[in-house]
């Protein structure tokens, strides 16, 4: 900051405070030039240096940290798989009026140059200030994965992993991937699971036929991280516990969760959040393209093309669900409305625990004094009120 910009301080007084210690009933939260300057339990205990910051009455509302969606594929009509700075922002954009403050792009399946393209467009992208939700790194989501759960994703270029691949991609983008999904069970998986982890990515499974027994073998080197639970994976079976089984009873392996009302059943998810704990579950969108698009057939992922009826995307071929069009502050919603999660619990599974699991949870995810200033404000209702990326307010603003 130099020395000619004004001070941005922001007041939020009166507000339900989550943070890791509890929540602050009229608490209170001060935010000073992008970080959370103080934050406390008694109004008496505001510090008279505020005195010049917006006050905002939270009139009993809750106050939360940012959202972080560690699998998102676009939305507001655009792709990360073909989005160049203007689509990067419309993304960044529509998901930041949605509580999400940090995202990880998310690719699918494709050929290797294409994968590496979307690298190069989001390395440059964060080169540079990011006005909306920060793009926070890369998740690739495939190529190597099982083509008996590929979902909506190409089978043209599904594949072996492949090392070199890997060891190009982290040389010429260093700390760009946090996370790689690929089934455990493919030729070459567990050496290429232990590779990811020595470079500081997260390995993760998904789209995937693995057996208990295979998934547990893959924890063993390294494996910690499960995409859309239930969704493209082996099933559960009293005999075969299978890739469901695995996840939700492997202490070290978090599980993401599709909250949206139609890839998992409310009984689903409670399940989830009961066999994991408030820990280890992540809320993510899965969005696409389509997201906060009115319905049509106009869409596509990965280059199959996607219908999108009463706001559900679905592959125009095979009728299979196509990625999401929801939502961060729709997936806390429905877990606190429809699964019975506390507010608390539903905040870290979108906030702490994403944060946590891809490293970044030292300087946001959680509402502390001298983290970045990534805060919500929430009605008593739920509704979104205002969303600060590094301070700054999201709402009702030309951002």
């Amino acid at each position: 900051m130099s020395g000619n910009e004004p001070v941005r301080e922001t007041l939020i007084a009166n507000a339900s405070v989550v943070t890791p210690g509890g929540v602050l009933e009229k608490g209170w939260i001060w935010l000073k030039n992008g970080k959370i300057e103080a934050i406390g339990g008694k109004e008496d205990e505001i510090p008279s240096e505020s005195a010049g910051a917006e006050r905002i009455d939270a009139a009993g509302g809750w106050a939360l940290p940012g959202f972080i969606d560690v699998h998102v594929h676009g939305g507001g009509g655009h792709d990360f798989m073909y989005a160049g700075k203007e689509g990067l922002d419309a993304i960044a954009r529509f998901h930041a009026r949605n509580g999400t403050t940090g995202l990880l792009a998310t690719s699918l399946t494709a050929s290797r140059e294409e994968l590496t393209e979307v690298l190069d467009r989001v390395a440059r992208y964060r080169s540079e200030p990011m006005p909306y939700a920060q793009v926070l790194g890369v998740h690739l989501e495939g190529p190597f994965i099982n083509p008996k759960w590929k979902g909506a994703q190409n089978p043209d270029y599904i594949l072996a992993p492949q090392p070199d691949w890997l060891e190009e991609w982290v040389a010429r983008y260093p700390g760009l991937i946090k996370i790689q999904t690929l089934a455990p069970e493919t030729d070459g998986a567990l050496d290429y699971i232990e590779r990811l982890a020595s470079h500081g990515i997260v390995p993760s499974c998904g789209h995937t036929d693995a057996t208990y027994d295979q998934v547990v073998a893959a924890a063993d080197r390294g494996l910690r991280h499960a995409v859309h639970t239930f969704n493209a994976m082996k099933p559960l079976h009293h005999r075969e516990p299978g890739t469901v089984g695995a996840v939700l009873t492997d202490d070290r392996i978090t599980a993401e969760v599709i909250a949206d009302g139609h890839h998992v059943h409310a009984a689903g998810l409670g399940i989830v959040a009961r066999m994991k704990g408030a820990d280890k579950v992540i809320l993510v969108t899965d969005a696409m393209a389509a997201a906060g698009m009115p319905d049509g057939d106009g869409y596509e992922l990965g280059g199959l093309p996607v219908v999108m009826t009463c706001g559900v995307a679905r592959l125009k071929d095979s009728g299979s669900l196509a990625g999401s069009t929801l939502t961060m502050i729709a997936a806390f919603r429905h877990m606190v409305r429809e699964v019975g999660v506390s507010v608390p619990d539903a905040s870290r599974m979108g906030s702490a625990n994403p944060a946590r699991q891809i490293g970044i949870d030292g300087f946001t995810g959680s509402l502390q004094a001298g983290k970045q200033a990534d805060v919500l404000l929430l009605g008593e209702d739920l509704e979104l009120r205002q969303v600060w990326v590094k301070g700054q307010a999201k709402l009702g603003s030309d951002d």
